[in-house]
């Protein structure tokens, strides 16, 4: 969950509220005058800064003015090595503040203040900078692509929960943020303040919902004059120590192993434009563990991004869905080869399933023209499966080859909140396997008013090689789209297109080719509180699938839903789901054919509760009805939480899916493609628990179990035309019955601006076989009985920053 939750309503929002921009102006003050970051707000200096008061709510009362009661006020000023931000936040009684300690980047139920800076004025790029009433700091990148979260900078915040409200000094030394080198600048500015058990967010520059866009409607921080841009050095050295243990038992191999690591990670500012990142021998075994499944599907489970470098300031690599960066380090490009290259008295004894990351550089900025520029470079070491003969004989057989990744992006800034860019991404591998490179050219264009929108994206892949005679694999890709972005009653109409050769999955993500899809989207939208709602919103989505060459229909899905907040708080909805008969050329696993499957509706509802509260949950459910094979099932997930207090909460979500005369692929035998008709039932719970010290030190406890079974009870042949005919003929069992076990606990400390130590134990294990058992808690009883793999590890990483270094010598 995001803290700025305002930004989805801000870039698509509209509602009947109806005005102009309005752009505050605010006075840049210089001091030469000593600031002590201690949340007091006694130092001399204050008393000369402007004040920037009068808030105006922008949810749920859209331009309502702040309570005098409640205000805010906040001061800005800034020297010749940073921005000073101090606010004293007013409530009307103590127990309508909202705390929660939950660490750096998180949000909780927290009350916060953030100043918001768009540094080049080309009102779609900013920073935000933020702090709670305990201190605890949020920090994010803004631009056309929305919030980017993952974005860390090192500034300096206090806070104090005083009489009659709270109180914050920040301090921002310009190495924390970019911007030009001209002598006089003016930037866009905002202030966001959030009440949390009111539901309330105020802007200080006031946001008009039927205007997209958000640093365009910022305000003016006017007359900065003579900031330098410093010298941007920073090094975080770390040393990594890990102790692990499983259960061989086998003569010859230890059930014990360690490793001592280091490396570091090194930011500099090659000028006041642009940052160069890199990552130098990383170690990410800290990292939290996947949520993996059992997958019935043709194609790969996506699995979320953990590791710090390449979550944190990738806004720009994002363009155009190109890049999944779990493909650097991610599985061999042959080990399911190996075992296919082994002699009969060989068997294999190693064969890792990660490459190694040898470095990973990335240089990103933007100019003050608007034109951001991002060049990404990582390199993977080459990869072996280790087998051995029955003479305990060893040779090698690479399963991956040195790999070079890399990434250009051109991204311009227009105006009117407009854009155009290019993107490439190429993979490189030595000796003779395929190369591959896939490029885009997107457009993202508002008229004068910001109303209507017409983005696009054209693209190629190129697979050198890749062909049996060595020749190189040319694809196609576009997706284009027009919409109406402003009023009550909003709509876009898109299409996206892949021809059969088109592939981006060497450094992408992607499912399938060979598509031509039509999209439509209708809705209307009411963000002006009202008799029992705050908002609601009312959507209508349709698509239309082909397949590309030859072009064959596939389906029609349709979507309706509505949705909102309710005057307590509550967040509700409901939707309606229908697919027609579907063509799916994808599930039969054999190219040619295809399977008729039938049509279905499946109904859905939610039901979130106050997060404010102590205790709060969520409930989400939906049903699945396929008439033709008398299919029913349904999904529901549970989510609650409950906060003893500002330093305990605990957790759980649990996720049911129950799904009877589930019609499906089961095997392939030869040419024949056979289905079956299965009972799937999946049982997920994650429970968590979370302390805090203070606001710098934590533990987090996080343990998953995961089960699901797949028991057939019949099996049918697919014929040529995607029908089914029954069949009794079945070679191997094709019933799953999986468990995976999961526990990661990390306590972390910042005994330092940007310094920290992590101390991580993970523990997992997982089961498989063909046996289905149905009795859940005998499921959890086999995992944890299971041989499991323990690791205790120490990492200590220390901010060093070079400007630091050189004032205290």
């Amino acid at each position: 969950m995001k803290m700025f939750f305002l930004i989805v309503m801000v870039f698509i929002g509209s509602t009947s509220v109806s005005g102009q921009i309005v752009h505050r102006t605010f006075p840049a003050v210089r001091t030469t005058q000593k600031i002590v970051i201690d949340a007091v707000l006694d130092d001399s200096a204050w008393t000369k800064a402007p004040l920037a008061t009068g808030f105006v709510e922008f949810k749920p009362n859209i331009g309502k003015h702040e309570d005098e009661k409640n205000k805010t006020e906040v001061w800005i000023l800034y020297d010749d090595n940073a921005i000073y931000v101090a606010g004293f936040c007013h409530e009307s009684s103590r127990d309508s503040l909202s705390t929660d300690l939950v660490g750096r980047d998180v949000v909780g139920a927290n009350d916060f203040v953030g100043v918001l800076f768009d540094t080049y004025h080309d009102e779609i790029n900013g920073f935000g900078y933020y702090v709670t009433p305990l201190g605890e700091q949020y920090d994010a990148k803004y631009s056309s692509n929305g919030e980017d979260d993952s974005w860390n900078s090192v500034y300096f915040t206090e806070a104090k929960i005083v009489e009659g409200g709270w109180k914050f000094e920040m301090r921002i030394p310009y190495s924390a943020i970019r911007f030009g080198n001209k002598s006089h600048q003016d930037w866009g500015i905002n202030i966001i303040r959030r009440r949390n058990k009111s539901g309330q967010q105020f802007m200080w520059n006031p946001i008009n919902p039927v205007i997209n866009g958000l640093f365009n409607q910022a305000g003016i921080w006017k007359g900065i004059e003579n900031v330098k841009v410093p010298l941007r050095l920073s090094f975080s050295p770390y040393l990594s120590t890990y102790a692990n243990h499983y259960p061989y038992n086998q003569p010859g191999v230890k059930n014990w192993s360690s490793s001592i690591n280091g490396g570091m990670d090194v930011k500099y500012g090659i000028n006041q434009s642009f940052t160069l990142d890199m990552t130098l021998i990383p170690d990410f075994g800290q990292v939290q563990s996947d949520n993996k499944v059992l997958n019935l599907t043709p194609f790969e489970v996506k699995y979320n991004e953990y590791r710090t470098f390449f979550t944190e300031g990738t806004e720009l690599f994002s363009k155009g869905n190109l890049f999944y960066s779990r493909r650097i380090g991610g599985t061999p490009l042959h080990y399911y080869d190996a075992g296919n290259q082994i002699n009969s008295n060989e068997r294999i004894v190693a064969n890792p399933s990660e490459t190694r990351l040898i470095n990973a550089t990335k240089i990103s900025g933007r100019t003050a023209s608007g034109l951001g520029v991002g060049v990404f470079n990582a390199i993977t070491n080459a990869q072996y499966a280790i087998v051995e003969d029955n003479n305990k004989v060893q040779r090698k057989i690479e399963t991956n080859p040195l790999t070079n990744y890399s990434i250009v992006v051109l991204d311009q800034a227009l105006k009117h909140n407009s854009s155009i860019s290019f993107i490439n991404t190429n993979v490189m591998r030595s000796g003779g396997d395929y190369d591959a490179n896939v490029a885009a050219a997107l457009f993202d264009i508002y008229d004068k008013n910001v109303n209507y929108n017409v983005w696009g994206k054209v693209g190629v892949s190129q697979l050198f090689g890749y062909k049996p005679d060595k020749g190189t694999l040319n694809g196609y890709n576009h997706n284009l789209s027009f919409g109406k972005m402003k009023g009550n009653l909003t709509w876009s109409l898109s299409q996206n297109l892949a021809d059969r050769n088109y592939q981006q999955n060497d450094m992408g993500y992607f499912t399938n080719n060979n598509y031509l899809n039509h999209y439509s989207w209708v809705g209307y939208k009411i963000l002006k509180p009202k008799n029992f709602y705050n908002n609601l919103y009312f959507n209508i989505n349709t698509t239309y699938n082909r397949r590309f060459n030859p072009g064959t229909s596939q389906n029609v899905f349709v979507n309706v839903n509505v949705n909102g907040q309710m005057k307590n708080l509550w967040n509700v909805g409901i939707a309606y789901n229908v697919s027609t008969q579907e063509n799916d050329f994808w599930e039969p696993r054999i190219e040619g054919k295809v399977f008729k499957r039938p049509y279905f509706t499946k109904p859905a509802a939610w039901i979130y509760t106050n997060a404010a509260k102590k205790y709060s949950l969520g409930i989400d459910g939906s049903y699945t009805s396929m008439p033709e094979y008398k299919a029913k099932g349904f999904d529901i997930q549970f989510n609650e939480q409950f906060r003893f207090n500002k330093k305990l909460t605990i957790s759980n979500s649990a996720n049911l899916e129950y799904k009877n005369r589930n019609i499906g692929f089961a095997a392939v035998e030869g040419e024949r493609s056979i289905f079956g008709l299965r009972k799937r039932h999946t049982v997920e719970n994650i429970f968590s628990v979370k302390y805090n010290f203070n606001n710098k030190m934590g533990i987090t406890f996080r343990t998953r179990h995961y089960w699901s079974k797949v028991d057939y009870s019949e099996f049918f042949d697919l014929n040529n035309d995607g029908s089914l005919k029954s069949t009794t003929t079945v070679s191997n069992n094709p019933n799953s019955n999986v468990n995976f076990f999961n526990v990661d606990m990390v306590y972390t400390w910042q005994f330092s601006q940007g310094s920290f130590i992590n101390i991580v134990w993970k523990d997992a294990s997982s089961t498989f076989s063909n046996n289905v058992d149905d009795r859940y808690f005998k499921n959890f009883s086999n995992t944890w009985s299971e041989p499991q793999l323990n690791s205790l590890s120490l990492r200590i990483i220390y901010f060093l920053d070079y400007l630091s270094l050189k004032g205290k010598k």
